[in-house]
């Protein structure tokens, strides 16, 4: 097999464990009776920033995994995975605020916003990995700002700002503290 098709090989094998790790991660908070590490992790209500975790914490712990078998084969390895993580939130963002200036909140909209958001970051992240051109230069500087998504997601689950994306459009409330 060669290279290119390993680590697309990769990529797509990880759309359906970051899919059905985040479709987990909706519910966990719930289940673990609130408890609050969990709740870092997973949606502690329905605002839309808790479900940009969804995306964000199961496409980390997959990057984390394929550093393992793709940090040699791959140019900028840190780079593209930080691009494709970064993408998925953003797309959802994006995706959720445009059609819900068409429609009301739908919940398969949301579910289609996720898969298309999650799959288009995995193959951002593969075309990426496999260019010709060298990302090395990005490296380290590239994990700097998957790290301050991680802590914000941390902070903002417990402090959440008086924002709209932050507001659980079915209680009022924000946040775990809110809860």
């Amino acid at each position: 097999m060669d290279e290119n098709r390993r680590i697309l090989m990769y990529e797509v094998m990880g759309i359906p464990f970051i899919i059905l790790l985040g479709s987990l991660f909706h519910f966990t908070f719930e289940l673990s009776g609130n408890h609050a590490i969990v709740g870092v992790f997973s949606a502690v209500n329905e605002s839309v920033w808790e479900h940009l975790k969804l995306g964000y914490w199961p496409a980390l712990a997959y990057a984390i995994f394929e550093y393992r078998y793709m940090k040699k084969s791959t140019n900028g390895f840190m780079t593209a995975k930080a691009v494709g993580i970064y993408t998925i939130p953003t797309l959802i963002i994006i995706f959720f605020y445009t059609y819900t200036v068409f429609l009301e909140d739908l919940l398969i909209l949301d579910i289609l916003t996720f898969i298309l958001a999650v799959i288009i970051g995995q193959l951002i992240s593969y075309k990426l990995l496999t260019l010709k051109r060298s990302l090395q230069t990005y490296e380290k500087l590239s994990l700097i700002p998957v790290i301050v998504l991680g802590l914000a997601f941390v902070i903002f689950t417990f402090y959440p700002p008086r924002l709209p994306i932050f507001q659980d459009p079915i209680t009022g409330g924000y946040g775990i503290l809110h809860h």
